[in-house]
């Protein structure tokens, strides 16, 4: 395979690269969408919120100018004019701010979740370099970006046109209607079109936020050799993982060597098997396999065994069963304590017969 080919990236991001992703602040999110949502809130907050807000603010107006004629501001008496005149704005813009404060962290938290990192805040000269400005702006995502906005407005000129010729006869009649009938009107209209544009601009957010998904996960998607990277930093270098266990299998087998002059009889295949036995009455409930091994390692069993004065016994299918059956450092199973114990009480017999 061609080492350009190699080195495509193919494959879909792992969780450690979605999580460092994650950590610098790369997520999938449309700013489009949190924009028409926070939008859409608004425009329903102001409609049932409005009677509430112009009533509020049309008594605040007129008091403000009953008593314009009699206030007299001066440094000792301003900063308690306007503290109550701010905690009046405050009152009456305070549903409208906490339903939308409410909408942006409902919208954001469904789009990326809890995030908490400060690294996308960190300064960074691209940022504010001209070349990288210039460098993104012909980009392909900066061609996105553009041809996005201008079917946007071509989306919103489009729907203004329609409503406002659908309404065109009614507006003759505005010559005959008050102030206060005019702006009732011209709020119902603007409120209508309003949310149609709204709903367009929501359908076109939430195919950006497909688009912004699906460019997410291609630009974290991974090469095979950055994930063989990934795992050698997670699992270490296979050789020396490979090196490791090798050791640990000599140290293992050292260990083992050093049980059989321990053991109390060495049962053989005679030539291709040999195991190890230790038994003591007064700590164990069974016999122990100390060692066991096949070929090279039999040998070096018995030949042990034969320096530490350790019986061998020739029994072909105990030490096939106990080779097959018993890891060394576990103890017989129930099914071979009649076999074994007759191999033990032979070895006992034959130390009393020495002494």
């Amino acid at each position: 395979m061609p080492e350009e080919s190699f080195q495509e990236r193919t494959e879909q991001a792992t969780p450690r690269r979605r999580e460092e992703a994650r950590n610098q602040g790369q997520v999938a999110r449309s700013n489009e969408l949190s924009s028409v949502a926070i939008l859409l809130a608004g425009l329903l907050a102001l409609s049932g919120l409005g009677a509430y807000m112009y009533r509020e603010l049309a008594q605040f107006t007129a008091q403000m100018l009953s008593d314009g004629f009699t206030i007299r501001l001066d440094p000792t008496n301003a900063p308690t004019y306007i503290m109550e005149w701010s905690g009046h704005f405050a009152r009456i813009a305070a549903p409208l701010l906490i339903v939308l404060a409410a909408v942006a962290f409902l919208v954001n938290f469904a789009q990326v979740g809890a995030i908490f990192t400060a690294k996308p805040l960190a300064p960074k000269l691209d940022r504010i370099s001209p070349l990288s400005g210039v460098k993104r702006l012909f980009s392909g995502h900066g061609l996105v970006e553009l041809l996005k906005g201008l079917f946007k407005i071509a989306i919103i000129v489009y729907i203004t046109y329609l409503t406002i010729a659908s309404e065109a006869q009614n507006y003759v009649r505005f010559l005959d209607l008050e102030v206060g009938q005019i702006f009732s009107l011209s709020g119902e209209l603007i409120l209508a079109l309003g949310y149609r544009i709204i709903l367009a601009l929501l359908a076109l957010s939430v195919l950006d936020y497909a688009f912004q998904r699906w460019e997410f996960e291609k630009n974290l998607r991974m090469s095979r050799q950055e994930i063989k990277e990934e795992l050698k930093q997670q699992e270490g270098d296979p050789q020396v993982r490979a090196r490791v266990r090798s050791l640990q299998r000599e140290m293992s087998r050292r260990r083992m060597m050093d049980d059989v002059q321990k053991a109390d009889v060495v049962v053989t295949n005679p030539t291709h098997v040999a195991i190890a036995l230790r038994y003591d009455p007064q700590q164990m409930a069974a016999p122990l396999v100390v060692a066991k091994g096949q070929r090279l390692i039999a040998e070096k069993i018995k030949e042990l065994a034969r320096q530490a004065g350790v019986p061998l016994v020739e029994d072909k299918p105990l030490a096939r069963a106990l080779f097959k059956a018993v890891q060394v450092g576990d103890s017989i199973p129930e099914e071979l304590f009649k076999a074994v114990a007759q191999v033990l009480a032979f070895v006992y017999q034959l130390k009393r017969k020495k002494w």
